[in-house]
């Protein structure tokens, strides 16, 4: 009675080699990938924790705000300095700056177009947009400027109807206002000039006309834009 053995079979090293190289390669990546994506995703990770990171969200947004604001209100300050230049021309023929001696009196017509002039200036200043500090500034100088002229066309308008006696002491003090204003719009306007720098849209130069003795700054000489 024959009995047959069953054989194995025979499994050559070249034949475990091929079998084995897949998952030798397939740890190996493995490893390598753990090694490196440790570093990789450290790098790569934000450092910043979630208020740190939400604050920084509203200063980019502030600034991008501000940026928009800085354009808009060079806009309006050119416009309102175009609108304003003929009124200080005819005041400083009436009362000319550095304390000289009236001129003849603008007619009743005139005062009353440069009041309607300087009240709808005065309201294009109302109700400010929120923006960063520099803004504020810029915008309260010109602000408060056109606020002191207004008052400084209705001093002039009550000087008119002023009796003799009173009528010098008024027109002085209309002057007065004037100057102020001019004055502090120079101020707001040099703080727009600046922010205009720092934003990168160069030089923008809007001030009011100015005569010796108003005390107002004015351009710094740099080409406009640059």
């Amino acid at each position: 009675m024959s009995s047959k053995v069953k054989r194995r079979p025979i499994t050559t090293t070249t034949q475990r080699r091929a079998a084995g190289v897949p998952w030798v390669w397939v740890v190996i990546a493995l490893a390598i990938g753990a090694l490196l994506g440790g570093p990789i995703g450290a790098a790569t990770a934000d450092p910043r924790s979630d208020t740190e990171r939400a604050v920084d969200a509203i200063k980019a947004a502030d600034a991008k705000r501000d940026a928009q604001q800085i354009v808009a209100l060079t806009e309006q300050a050119r416009q309102v300095r175009d609108t304003l230049a003929p009124i200080l021309d005819e005041l400083a023929t009436a009362v000319p700056p550095a304390g000289a001696a009236p001129g003849p009196d603008a007619t009743p017509q005139r005062v009353a177009a440069w009041k309607a002039v300087t009240t709808k200036t005065v309201e294009g200043f109302a109700n400010p947009p929120s923006a960063g500090t520099g803004v504020n500034i810029a915008r309260s100088g010109l602000t408060s400027a056109v606020r002191t002229l207004h008052e400084a066309v209705i001093a002039y308008e009550q000087a008119l109807q002023a009796p003799a006696p009173a009528k010098a002491a008024q027109l002085a003090h209309a002057g007065q206002l004037r100057n102020i204003a001019v004055a502090t719009w120079a101020v707001g306007g040099t703080e727009l000039d600046q922010l205009n720098v720092d934003a990168g849209n160069g030089h923008a130069h809007v001030f009011l006309p100015a005569a010796p003795g108003q005390g107002a700054m004015t351009s710094d000489g740099s080409p406009e834009g640059k």
